[in-house]
């Protein structure tokens, strides 16, 4: 088993990444909440992993973090969920905001990631419940958001971008941002990641 691989990041490629270690390249598909946090090309880093062995195949799974691998193991144990999925489900929300989901039993924020349904999201409330607590996962309930961050990350969404990726350009910017410049500066972002 491989559990954590430390090299350069070579390819960036959604939601490939191509790893060199020690002369050796990895192609890892990974969550775009990791995707958005790498280095540059040609710096090092560190990734937990997990492999998935399979007839037809040999298939490596990064992370960033240790608690993103425990949720995609969590994950992987429900009765019709696949490592795609699982990845489709951490790239659309963040641990927190899926953690967060779960407790509060908001089915209708899972049906917002593509390839989930009305059941298999009702199925994750349920398989997921008390799981994470048990995992060592720490989640941050009610995070503060200003207004104006949040006529962000709604405009972002309305124009495609999903909750993760609309909630991390709306990090990025600077507190004192107006709405409309606010959603010029992510667009900017989103842009260039």
């Amino acid at each position: 088993m491989i559990g954590r691989l430390t090299g350069i990041l070579l390819e960036k490629n959604p939601p490939q990444i191509l790893l060199d270690v020690q002369g050796v390249a990895y192609e890892l598909d990974v969550p775009m909440s990791t995707f958005y946090n790498l280095p540059v090309l040609h710096e090092k880093v560190v990734l937990h992993t997990q492999l998935i062995v399979r007839e037809d195949a040999h298939l490596l799974y990064g992370f960033l973090s240790h608690e993103e691998r425990v949720a995609f193991r969590l994950l992987l144990k429900i009765s019709g969920v696949g490592p795609k999925l699982a990845l489709s489900v951490l790239s659309g929300l963040s641990l927190n905001d899926l953690a967060v989901a779960v407790a509060n039993k908001e089915a209708g924020r899972l049906t917002k990631i593509p390839g989930v349904g009305k059941k298999t999201a009702e199925r994750l409330l349920l398989e997921l419940q008390g799981k994470f607590a048990v995992a060592g996962v720490s989640v941050v309930q009610g995070t503060a958001v200003s207004s104006s961050n949040n006529d962000i990350v709604n405009a972002l969404q309305a124009l495609g971008y999903n909750d993760k990726e609309a909630d991390w350009a709306a990090r990025q910017l600077p507190k004192d941002s107006n709405v409309s410049d606010g959603i010029r500066q992510a667009l900017k972002l989103l842009s260039k990641s």
